[in-house]
């Protein structure tokens, strides 16, 4: 058995944890700026785009909350509590615990600040202790980055390790046949990785799918559980089908956010990890995102018996032939490997030319924060 936790480390530095979460923020952001690109060539829609966004936004309130959480990481403050845990080899993200701790958090939000002081009490009395006692108020900043992390927490939309699925009606092919967008994410606590799933389905149930008391918690539930970063979209996809005879996936994409590597951080192995010792890139600048999209579609429908007197449909998807005869099995139509990174590590991994990048789209964030593809 591989212990996954053994490359699990806590940033207990509180400089280090600071930097870390606005490392995150600023990545948060650039990937806003790659959905763009996106939608400007056509590969993404306004309303996939719309979805991509909200899930960073979620994933960027996340990360703040739990960066007031470990504000004082590191500190003295009179009360252990620990420092964030990342997964420094395969993620460069905090690990999935940290997602499950926070959500146990945010179910007792609410009673945590009922008996908490306010923050405008809390930055009067600090004021009064560097004022009146000349100390450094360290006890107060902890209150008062606690009062922060639970306000972020009763806030709400924050990412989970299991977000449910929602729907998006796309209109109608036919008399009683429906096209949905469904999407949902996972935290994957395999790989410590957030993961996005998009599909498109046509619905020739009687009751459209979201209104459908029966079938529409059965269909959360089934691709709920099916949400695994190890299981490749063909399964997934054939397995749907076969499960609703009155469902039809037609369309299966899944983006996996990561990993992210960062010579200050991660101890990732591979060409990526030279590269950005040799950037020697200043603080916020020594990273590099992985963002990998599949595709799954639907080539063609054929019928199969029911019963006696009747058939369902069922999709026969079509997968990557290139893939097939280098001998690999995707599972997929077609898989698309991208790369976020600062401009003066890009310089660096353009000289270096390591094998196996030529393939990967990169998309370079220039000092002013403006993303270019390459």
């Amino acid at each position: 058995m591989t212990d996954l936790t053994r490359d699990h480390v806590g940033l207990s530095d509180t400089y280090a944890s600071r930097r870390y979460f606005r490392k995150f923020e600023g990545i948060m952001r650039h990937m806003l700026d790659v959905a763009g690109v996106l939608r400007a060539e056509g590969r993404l829609n306004d309303d996939e785009v719309e979805i991509l966004t909200r899930y960073a936004v979620k994933l960027t309130h996340t990360f703040r909350a739990l960066g007031f959480k470990y504000l004082l990481a590191g500190r003295e403050t009179g009360r252990f509590f620990g420092s964030l845990t990342m997964d420094s080899r395969d993620s460069g993200f905090p690990v999935a615990e940290e997602i499950m701790k926070m959500a146990n958090d945010a179910q007792q939000a609410a009673s945590h600040l009922d008996g908490m002081v306010s923050v405008e009490g809390l930055k009067d009395q600090m004021v009064q202790t560097i004022l009146g006692d000349r100390q450094i108020p360290t006890k107060l900043q902890f209150s008062l980055s606690q009062r922060l992390y639970y306000e972020e927490l009763a806030k709400g939309d924050l990412f989970w390790v299991q977000n449910d699925p929602q729907s998006q009606w796309l209109g109608n092919v036919e008399d009683r046949r429906r096209q949905f967008r469904l999407h949902w994410a996972t935290y994957d606590s395999q790989v410590n990785l957030p993961v996005i799933y998009l599909m498109e389905l046509e619905d020739t149930g009687k009751i459209g799918l979201p209104k459908d008391q029966r079938r529409w918690p059965e269909v959360q539930a089934h691709l709920a559980a099916q949400a695994l970063g190890g299981l490749k979209l063909l399964t997934i996809a054939k397995g749907f089908d076969e499960d609703f005879d009155d469902l039809h996936p037609k369309r299966l994409r899944r983006f996996h956010l990561g990993p992210m590597y960062s010579d200050a951080y991660t101890r990732q192995a591979g060409p990526l990890r030279e590269v950005l010792a040799e950037a020697k890139a200043p603080e916020g600048q020594d990273w590099a995102l992985v963002w990998t999209e599949e595709e799954l579609l639907s080539d063609r429908v054929i019928e199969q018996k029911a019963g006696w007197f009747s058939t369902v449909e069922r999709q026969v998807f079509a997968l990557d032939p290139f893939a097939q005869a280098r001998g690999e099995d995707l599972g997929a139509t077609r898989q698309e490997r991208s790369i976020i990174l600062p401009a003066r590590v890009f310089q660096v991994l353009e000289e270096k030319k390591p094998a196996g990048f030529a393939g990967v789209r990169k998309f370079v964030v220039s000092a002013g924060g403006r993303v270019l593809q390459y």
